[in-house]
């Protein structure tokens, strides 16, 4: 049995030592003991080791732990890594050294082994490596205690890897290629060399064959334009394919020929033609989505029959096909009855509305809900203080859904302006956006009661023609993403006192959402393109269709794991158990942005074997290299001091335990006094500049210092003990 692990930036598979034989893995053998604990690990290698696998260890207690290791692939060349952290509290007149003995090579290096001093202390990791080594198929090793050590050796994991010659790459690699002239000029289509060799493309997937197939493409929100490259059909291994949220044209490929196909995502794009009938045919088809396009034509039923996820919604032109006689006179008798009850419906709701004299936005909504819940059964809640939209105003003040502005998980977004010349966007969810009219109702409910001046202003909803829509006022300057790293960056580029500022705003709308809302509300999908600024650069939190209520004193929320990978809390994807501080470890990841300039996922960005911002930036801070790390735009006006206090504020927001974040009024607090010492060295600046003729080069030695040593040497005592992510 293997295991992965979320913090686990490679996914290696682990294998447990308990389920091995006694000659196998040595931890159930006799002579050895295995210890645990639950105190954070200092996982600052390359190899980063997840801190879970870290956190146990076996001992060999007569003095020596020897391994028997059946190696599959072997022999050939490769290296090792030893994973040791010394775990136990240890008396200071003991000590943990032992020596590596492998059989047939007595002239190692690192062959002696001593925690405490390469670890410089416990709780932190040394990996000593064995590299370029000749491993046989079965590999026999052991560990030894010295004479001078007091404690038997001490072993947490293990990792080995062989080196495999790669004559030739993925058999894909051609037809891939021509998915990257979609979007040349993209990041991600510069990756350059074989897909899948010697690691994957940052938005494909690879089997572990001889030569690697492709099994996954994952281009959604890639602005990818033009047809859908043909090419694509003849990738046979190919499970999942991801293209939504684009504007791809055209008809949709014969995919007849990638049999394994499981998942289609072609929503939110331009899409024409029929939906083939093929893609009933597929065998492992379990989910197609292709809502939100222009497909004409009938559903085959062959789709229709198959136990699939299937969403079609959106294309006006496409309509269920035959195939339903039977139930033909039911339907009919149904319709009619429908009709007269919606008729008599809408006739004692306009009685009623000609008894009123006032006719707000609020009984707009009520009497348009309280027709739908009758026929579509809704519940009684109803939106307070919305505007109730109607098809026809969504329709006259997007010009048709003339401009879209962006697009997502939960539908797409246009420009909008009314009648008053109020600019508005509206959000055209997709129908699986929510689990029905029920809980749309919900939402239209929760958004309507929520008022801060740091939260996107819900201005109302509609919901007609088959379509769910929420309309919120329009942010100008756009997202905070936008104006930190992309394709739309330049001309936008923000100092360090702005980006503080945009902090310090998101903060007090999630603040609000925590502790001023009754119960409180969880977010659960912070990140940089959910932070939108208005013209004059204020933020504004937005996107709540992903929010969570808490109950009045709980202390979390179980939930299915929803959230965007890089922000994502780590301890909430494992237990489902959902809080407060999952929010928080995402505001910790936009710290780290902000401070830096770079996007929470990359496969370029922080080095061969670094792939998110949260590991890259621990391994600079924790050694004191923050300008490492520091945004090159900002240049050098910006003070030392506001940004060490945000970066070790950033690394106690992102713990691998949610109880060893603070809340999010903690890092406001940690954020505003970031900002008075930026202000005050920015006053600092400008009377020196002023003056400059009166400054003495002693003067101008103790503003670079800024007591800098000092703050250095506390820096260890201030930060709280260093994660593995």
């Amino acid at each position: 049995m293997f295991f992965r692990y979320p913090d686990d930036p490679f996914d290696r598979l682990w294998e447990s030592d308990t389920l091995k034989k006694a000659n196998y893995l040595v931890d159930v053998a006799a002579g050895t003991r295995k210890v645990s604990t639950k105190m954070p690990i200092a996982v600052n290698r390359d190899e980063m080791p997840p801190e879970k696998v870290m956190q146990t260890a076996v001992v060999g207690t007569n003095g020596s732990l020897t391994y028997r290791l059946n190696l599959d692939g072997f022999p050939g060349d490769g290296w090792a890594f030893t994973y040791l952290a010394e775990i136990e509290d240890l008396l200071p007149q003991e000590s943990r050294k032992f020596r590596l003995v492998l059989p047939g090579n007595s002239d190692l290096s690192k062959a002696i082994v001593n925690i405490q001093e390469n670890a410089q202390g416990k709780y932190r990791l040394y990996e000593p490596g064995y590299t370029n080594i000749s491993l046989p198929f079965v590999l026999s090793f052991r560990f030894g205690r010295t004479s001078d050590s007091t404690k038997g050796p001490l072993l947490n994991a293990m990792e080995i890897n062989k080196y495999l010659e790669i004559n030739n790459g993925s058999p894909d690699g051609d037809v891939i290629n021509n998915v990257v002239y979609l979007n040349p000029l993209a990041d991600w289509a510069k990756e350059g060399g074989d897909p899948c060799l010697p690691v994957p493309w940052s938005w494909v997937q690879c089997n572990s064959d001889e030569r690697p197939r492709i099994t996954k493409i994952s281009l959604s929100d890639k602005n990818l334009t033009g047809n859908i490259p043909s090419d694509l059909t003849k990738l046979s291994g190919l499970v999942e394919l991801w293209l939504d949220g684009n504007s791809l044209t055209g008809s949709i490929p014969d995919f007849s020929g990638c049999p394994n196909l499981e998942i289609i995502h072609l929503e939110n794009n331009q899409l024409t033609g029929q939906l083939p009938s093929y893609l009933g045919d597929l065998p492992n088809l379990r989910e197609l989505h292709v809502q939100n396009n222009m497909l004409s034509g009938t559903v085959p039923s062959g789709l229709l029959n198959k136990n699939i996820e299937l969403n079609y919604s959106g294309n006006i032109n496409l309509h269920e096909g035959g195939g339903r006689a039977k139930k033909k006179s039911m339907i009919i008798g149904l319709s009619v009855g429908a009709a007269v009850l919606l008729i008599a419906l809408i006739a004692a709701w306009i009685f009623m509305q000609r008894g009123k004299k006032k006719h707000s936005d609020q009984d707009k909504l009520q009497g348009a809900l309280a027709v739908q819940k009758v026929v579509s059964g809704l519940s009684d809640a109803t939106a307070e203080g919305a505007h109730y939209f109607t098809y026809s105003d969504i329709i006259e003040a997007t010009k048709n859904f003339e401009k879209k502005i962006g697009s997502g998980g939960f539908g797409v977004v246009y420009y909008g302006k009314t009648k008053d010349d109020k600019e508005i966007a509206v959000k055209v969810l997709t129908s699986n956006s929510y689990q029905g009219k029920r809980e749309f109702v919900n939402e239209v409910t929760l958004l309507s009661r929520i008022h801060h001046r740091n939260l996107v202003q819900f201005l109302g909803c509609c919901q007609e023609e088959g379509k769910s829509m929420l309309v919120y006022e329009y942010m100008h300057s756009g997202t905070l993403k936008e104006h930190l790293y992309g394709p739309l960056i330049q001309g936008r580029n923000t100092n360090w006192i702005q980006r503080l500022e945009i902090a310090e705003d998101a903060a007090k709308g999630i603040e609000y959402l925590h502790t001023g809302c009754v119960p409180a509300i969880i977010h659960r999908d912070l990140k940089t393109s959910n932070i939108l600024l208005d013209k004059q650069m204020r933020a504004k939190v937005s996107d709540f269709g992903l929010s969570k209520i808490a109950a009045d004193g709980a202390s979390h929320v179980s939930s299915i794991v929803r959230g965007t990978v890089g922000y994502l809390d780590p301890e909430y994807y494992i237990s489902q158990q959902l809080t407060d501080k999952s929010d928080v470890y995402s505001f910790g990841v936009i710290l780290l942005e902000l401070m830096s300039g770079q996007e929470a996922i990359s496969n370029e960005n922080f080095g061969i074997n670094c792939r998110n911002i949260v590991q890259w930036a621990k391994l600079h801070i924790e050694s004191g290299d923050i300008q490492g790390i520091i945004d090159p735009i900002l240049g050098d006006e910006y003070d030392i001091q506001s940004m060490w206090k945000i970066a070790e504020k950033a690394l106690m927001c992102v713990q691998a335990h949610g109880h060893m974040r603070p809340s999010i009024s903690e890092v406001l607090k940690e954020v505003q006094d970031a900002i008075s010492i930026e202000r005050e060295a920015k006053a600092t600046r400008e009377g020196v500049s002023d003056d400059m003729s009166r400054t003495s080069a002693h003067s101008s030695l103790n503003t670079d210092m800024g007591g800098g040593a000092d703050n250095f040497l506390s820096l260890g005592d201030s930060m709280a003990r260093p994660t593995a992510r």
